[in-house]
């Protein structure tokens, strides 16, 4: 008979059993030392959560009040916008001068067009005066450009200041030029611009104007002659 019990195959081997002296390399972390790093990690969130939460409120703070400091330029052109809304609402007047070829009086006050002026919280009494409406400090300009010189007097532009309608009239400013045409081609036009420009406390009421020796020697080309003030 055939033993069919017996085989040449030998048996697995049995993996060695683990003593208790030997160490483990990465030990079960205990119950207590579990529960301090859920509190740590809950913490960092937390804390994160807040950091975020405040750095938007800042951010959205920064930007209403500091538009300028955004990259992208809207806040450059928001600030720009508003100074330039603000400085348009401010007290102003642009004259220019009324084209006259035969000027019925010799001396007197320049006449503005006011077709062509641009005035802004000021107003202006019979085309000459103009009547402060805001009081402040005004820097206030005048050009008057002579074409034709005076053989006895010196050419001058004075801009003068009255407290109302009735006041007396004072000079605030004046300024000379001098229109020498000797030797020049008589083909050749002779001009010369007196200009002149000052800050003048203004109190509401007061009236300004240009006044002239002559009117007949003035050039009133446009942009010749020109009168303003505005308010600082």
């Amino acid at each position: 008979m055939i033993n069919t019990y017996q085989t040449s195959v030998a048996a697995p081997p049995v993996p060695p059993r683990l003593s208790r002296s030997q160490q483990v390399l990465f030990p079960a972390p205990s119950q207590g030392h579990s529960k301090s790093l859920i509190r740590f990690l809950v913490g960092v969130v937390v804390l994160h959560l807040f950091l975020s939460v405040g750095g938007f409120i800042y951010l959205k703070q920064n930007e209403s009040m500091h538009p300028f400091q955004l990259p992208s330029g809207e806040g450059k052109v928001a600030l720009y916008s508003s100074g330039k809304q603000e400085t348009s609402n401010r007290a102003q007047a642009r004259m220019v001068v009324r084209q006259q070829a035969f000027p019925k009086f010799a001396s007197g006050y320049l006449q503005w067009d006011m077709g062509h002026s641009v005035l802004k919280s000021v107003s202006y009494y019979h085309n000459m005066w103009l009547t402060i409406e805001q009081p402040g400090d005004y820097y206030v300009y005048s050009r008057v450009t002579f074409s034709k010189g005076d053989s006895t007097r010196p050419l001058v532009s004075r801009v003068k200041l009255r407290e109302s309608e009735k006041g007396e009239e004072k000079i605030v400013m004046q300024a000379y030029c001098n229109l020498d045409s000797s030797g020049a081609p008589a083909s050749v036009p002779q001009l010369c611009t007196a200009t002149q420009g000052e800050v003048v406390t203004l109190e509401k009421g007061n009236q300004l104007s240009v006044w002239l020796q002559d009117l007949k020697l003035v050039n009133y080309e446009e942009g010749a002659t020109t009168f303003g003030i505005f308010r600082l």
